[in-house]
């Protein structure tokens, strides 16, 4: 696995840390970077303007994604400002945490 780290490019928000997100290194292809980083930040794909690996460059194609290495810091810099349309709320089984077995314990 391809470990990196991501963050919604937002100069207003207070806090503004990166998450960390795993990519099996036999499908490291910009498709699957959009994919799996829109997934764990709760975001839109659609809304994805680009995705800049930091501090100033574009990520275009596969080519360069697969040149990325370990916790390298990418930005997802999004195309639309109102907040209500960017984010949705992933559901619990949807969480990257989340342990159906876990979450059936009782104490």
């Amino acid at each position: 696995e391809l470990v990196l780290k991501v963050r919604i490019q937002n100069p207003n928000l207070r806090e503004n840390d990166f998450i960390e997100i795993e990519l099996d290194r036999q499908e490291l292809t910009y498709k699957e970077l959009l994919r799996v980083s829109c997934r764990e930040l709760g975001v839109n794909p659609e809304h994805v303007q680009k995705i800049r690996k930091l501090p100033n460059t574009m990520l275009r194609k596969d080519k360069d994604v697969a040149r990325l290495q370990d916790f390298q810091e990418l930005e997802l810099v999004l195309t639309v400002s109102d907040k209500k349309l960017l984010f949705r709320v992933p559901t619990l089984s949807e969480r990257s945490g989340y342990n159906k077995k876990a979450s059936e314990l009782t104490y």
